[in-house]
């Protein structure tokens, strides 16, 4: 049994890793870390947690000799602040899953361009793996620190990965069109744009023409693990009136006239020993599918006329495009199966 820690708790993200690391059968779950909420049980920030007794949310100042003896520990506060955190847990021999951008880029020129500082652990980033199991599995099995991807950036990622990889498309034509749940936004953006009376019954989008700070995570990400010497995309995200969920339909030219089931066969091939991305022919993923789950859904169509293909893939983007996918990297790590504590699928209807 593993002692884990969260920091920033109190937060969407955090809140589903409470709940996922208290069902967790090889996990005690030993410090839940928010100032807003130190001295109060779990419920007191998230009412379905009102069956776990303990811990009790605290503050960082009351728990860190408890959260330097834990085995693993996550940090899901804003983005800043892991960076400083990380030398200290990783001295204490923590496993350390970030859930922020700090530790999802290598090169910092870039990090710095989009996040506005520098970075202050420069070394440990050298060795931090980017954790999409799917892509980076066998990396994850070795590693003491992980960068928990974005939402957008799994969404798209796990899409357009084995078109790219396997030269089916030209990478100068992919568009990536994304939609995402309120949540996304986080627990503790107060800005107008979410406010409900903005956002019910209104579909709107946003940072669009390359100005989001998912467009060069996805970059990075596709131009390493597909040999590219550059890959940008236009990349356009929309906000939608729900709570939860990201739906990513992806597009691009093709470099043969291969069709539809042929493409879902390599697909379905590449993701053959992943456990949570799953491969339509006959239907096209929605939302709702992936709800509450780990999973990632993808279906395509392929257009003879235009010789282009559109990729569907649909998330949950506090699960799969957050504290799932955090649950997943920390079960490599350990050596756990990767599917332990994640085996429940979408809630339908």
């Amino acid at each position: 049994m593993v002692d884990a820690a969260v920091l920033g708790a109190s937060g969407y993200a955090g809140g589903e890793l409470l709940r996922l690391l208290a069902a967790h059968p090889n996990v005690r779950l030993s410090a839940a870390v928010s100032e807003t909420y130190a001295g109060k049980p779990l419920s007191a920030g998230f009412p379905g947690l009102d069956r776990i007794s303990e811990p009790s949310f605290t503050s960082m100042a009351d728990s860190e000799s408890l959260i330097l003896n834990c085995g693993v520990v996550f940090l899901a506060s804003g983005n800043g602040k892991a960076m400083h955190l990380a030398p200290r847990l990783l001295e204490a021999g923590c496993s350390v899953v970030d859930l922020s951008a700090d530790f999802r880029f290598k090169n910092l020129d870039t990090y710095r361009n989009w996040y506005g500082q520098e970075h202050a652990s420069k070394q440990i980033n050298e060795e931090a793996v980017y954790g999409l199991p799917e892509l980076f599995g066998d990396q994850l099995k070795n590693a003491r620190i992980v960068g928990n991807p974005g939402c957008y950036p799994t969404a798209a990622i796990l899409a357009l990965a084995p078109l790219l990889k396997f030269q089916l498309a030209d990478p100068t034509t992919i568009i990536v069109d994304a939609k995402s749940g309120v949540s996304g936004a986080g627990r503790s953006n107060f800005m107008l744009d979410f406010h409900y009376p903005e956002v019910n019954e209104n579909v709107s989008a946003y940072k669009i023409a390359g100005t989001h700070r998912h467009t060069p995570e996805i970059e990075e990400v596709i131009a390493s693990f597909c040999g590219l010497d550059e890959f940008l995309i236009s990349f356009t995200p929309h906000l939608i009136p729900m709570s939860r969920g990201i739906l990513a339909t992806c597009y691009a030219s093709l470099t043969s006239d291969i069709t539809a089931s042929e493409l879902t066969l390599r697909y379905a091939d590449f993701y053959s020993n992943a456990p949570f991305v799953s491969v339509w022919e006959d239907r096209l993923p929605s939302t709702k599918g992936t709800l509450g789950s780990n999973e990632c859904h993808i279906g395509l169509a392929v257009d003879k006329r235009t010789r282009k293909v559109t990729i569907v893939s649909a998330i949950d983007n506090l699960m799969k495009g957050a504290a799932g996918q955090a649950v997943q990297n920390m079960n490599l790590m350990l050596g756990f199966e990767e599917t332990s504590g994640l085996e429940s699928g979408g809630l339908w209807p």
